[in-house]
């Protein structure tokens, strides 16, 4: 193991945690003084803050399970001690998730898994695929214009063939070790005895408006006087029980087929004024896809993400390849706090590789990219855009011209891209390490329920405009096409030894480019545990303004950036990290885990 990761290790015993914990960096309060965020779904978080808790990090000798909500982990930990695989624990979590964190993923939507078995990286892609009888100009009006987000969200429209369980199905032939049905008790038991409303959850319940409008949502979330669920609160959910009993016995085909397929197109298209275009067919037809990892290095280690429809590791191999031309690695946070030059740096890297993204990527199967996207993280391409970040910010960047692709060949994508998702990492003991992102996009997806779960609205995740200037939008509508997604399921490696360092993601729409590059540079440059990582304060940009953390970052830091020419949004970043470390000292080697402080998980393992 590297210095850098021994060094983290060792502080922390010589700390006295030698119990599960890590030394945590101070938050840095103040009023913010810049405007505040501007109500524009392109800037809002995906899903609503729901406060902020101080966490030590956990630490295992042999297996761990880290995710979004205290149920869902010990799901997956009790599936490990029936000496269950990784990827028996991850569907165990996946399943409670649908239960106990409605409002982020479940098996009406899809996910993305990175899985390492000691030997081979393989990338799961359980993306949504969009209808047969939808065109470029599924999210236009009549007149031409694009609908607002929320016109298209609301509804059957927006809902895609969901890819979750398929794709679950596929990984658990492959290295799965309990029997499938056994992977669905906790789940089913959980949903027939009820859950207590977590805070999170009840939260985000009394925000939120639209999914009084569904009959079947609005008997389920809310009383009969239509106020929400409080927190505590016994949730019980037999109509999901009996879904997850079908399930379990018939495998997935009996989600693509069958009455609970059938159920799910009558949904989408019972909707009084925003049907939808999903077919039986189109559920039977559904396959997850095997694709071959992203792969790079930068400085001591080699990433492995997911490649298009997902956006995410290229970005970041873009973010981490621009930056490894700046003297980032020398501006180490103090107490926890961000240098403005390191936010400075780490911004206008985000401007320069969120342009590209938002020029190039989007499903390869009809937008190729040459040589599987390695154009754009060609080395003198990337050390030509770092010569672009000077001392003053750029605001806002053009997209470049990689070798090999023509920049003038796509328009510029229109996504607003406000996924509201989760993420989980796990290692179990036979050598197999995953992370998987899971999402239904918006904070309770199309708010259309049936059969107990929640359908996505993933198809909100294209381009509303199909064309512009420049020609076609390459993450335009298509009939069988997959969104584009930022979601960035990460396994680090170190590059000599090829040993596993680190499983990593978040949720968090378009940001979690930004949140996973942030823990990445906070591992590899910094030399922090993966919690004090996951705990620095949220910055960044998205080829627009740059974006601080509200409550997480000083006025100074605000004074500083806007000197250098920075417009400011600060805003609520809640970002849901969750990640693991493998750590070794004196030839003893132990797992370290770390859950973000703005949402409710845990790890947990032995």
């Amino acid at each position: 193991m590297s210095y850098r990761f021994r060094l983290a290790f060792l502080s922390m015993l010589c700390a006295g945690l030698l119990s599960a914990c890590a030394q945590q960096p101070a938050r840095q309060v103040g009023e913010p003084v810049a405007k505040k965020a501007k109500h524009d779904p392109i800037t809002l978080a995906p899903e609503g803050a729901s406060g902020y808790e101080e966490k030590q990090g956990w630490l295992t000798k042999k297996d761990m399970v880290v995710a979004a909500n205290p149920l869902a982990v010990a799901a997956g930990e009790r599936m490990l001690r029936q000496g269950g695989s990784a990827v028996d624990a991850a569907i165990a979590v996946q399943l409670v998730l649908t239960l106990v964190e409605p409002q982020s993923s479940g098996i009406g939507g899809g996910a993305f898994l990175m899985h390492y078995d000691g030997r081979v990286v393989q990338a799961y892609d359980g993306r949504e695929t969009a209808p047969a009888a939808v065109d470029p100009t599924l999210f236009l009006k009549s007149d031409g214009t694009p609908m607002t987000f929320y016109e298209a969200v609301i509804g059957g429209r927006s809902v895609g063939v969901p890819g979750v369980l398929r794709m679950l199905e596929d990984a658990h032939r492959a290295h799965g070790r309990l029997p499938w049905a056994t992977l669905f008790e906790p789940a089913i038991r959980l949903a027939n005895k009820g859950f207590q409303v977590s805070p999170r959850l009840a939260t985000l319940l009394s925000k939120e408006q639209a999914l009084r409008k569904d009959p079947v949502a609005a008997a389920y979330f809310y009383d009969s006087a239509g106020k929400s669920l409080p927190v505590g609160y016994l949730l019980k959910n037999p109509e999901l029980a009996a879904t997850l009993r079908t399930i379990a016995k018939g495998g997935a085909d009996a989600f693509y087929q069958g009455a609970i397929a059938q159920d799910i197109v009558a949904k989408v298209h019972a909707h009084p004024s925003n049907p939808g275009y999903m077919t039986l067919a189109d559920l039977q037809g559904y396959r997850a896809k095997l694709r071959e990892p992203f792969c790079h290095e930068y400085r001591l280690w080699r990433l492995c993400g997911m490649p298009p429809p997902s956006s995410g590791a290229i970005t970041i191999a873009q973010m981490l390849g621009i930056l490894a031309h700046t003297d980032l690695q020398q501006l180490q946070p103090v107490d926890g706090a961000w240098q403005p030059q390191a936010v400075h740096l780490f911004s206008e890297a985000g401007r320069l590789a969120y342009a590209d993204r938002n020029r190039y990527l989007a499903d390869p199967d009809f937008v190729p990219l040459p040589d599987g996207g390695k154009a754009l993280i060609d080395p003198a391409y990337l050390a030509q855009r770092a010569t672009l970040i000077t001392s003053r910010s750029m605001g806002t960047a053009e997209a470049g011209t990689p070798p090999g692709m023509r920049k003038l060949a796509w328009g510029r994508d229109r996504a607003a891209e406000l996924p509201s998702t989760s993420h989980m990492s796990i290692a179990d003991g036979y050598g197999n390490v995953l992370a998987m992102t899971t999402t239904i996009e918006n904070g309770f997806g199309s708010r259309q329920m049936v059969r107990g779960f929640l359908l996505n609205n993933q198809l909100t995740d294209f381009s509303s405009v199909p064309v512009d200037e420049h020609g076609p939008v390459a993450n335009r509508v298509e009939a069988g096409k997959r969104p584009r997604s930022s979601m960035s399921p990460t396994l680090v490696f170190e590059k000599d030894s090829g040993k596993l360092v680190m499983a990593i993601g978040s949720p968090g729409g378009s940001a979690i480019i930004n949140y996973v590059s942030k823990t990445l540079i906070g591992t590899m440059d910094w030399g922090l545990n993966v919690q004090q990582a996951i705990s620095l304060p949220n910055v960044g940009s998205r080829n627009g303004p740059t974006e601080l953390e509200r409550d997480r970052v000083s006025p100074s830091l605000i004074a500083a950036l806007q000197a250098q020419g920075h417009e400011i949004e600060v805003e609520e970043q809640t970002s849901g990290l969750h990640g693991i470390m493998r750590m070794s000292v004196h030839g003893e080697s132990f797992w370290f885990g770390g859950a973000d402080p703005r949402r409710e998980g845990i790890a947990m393992g032995e």
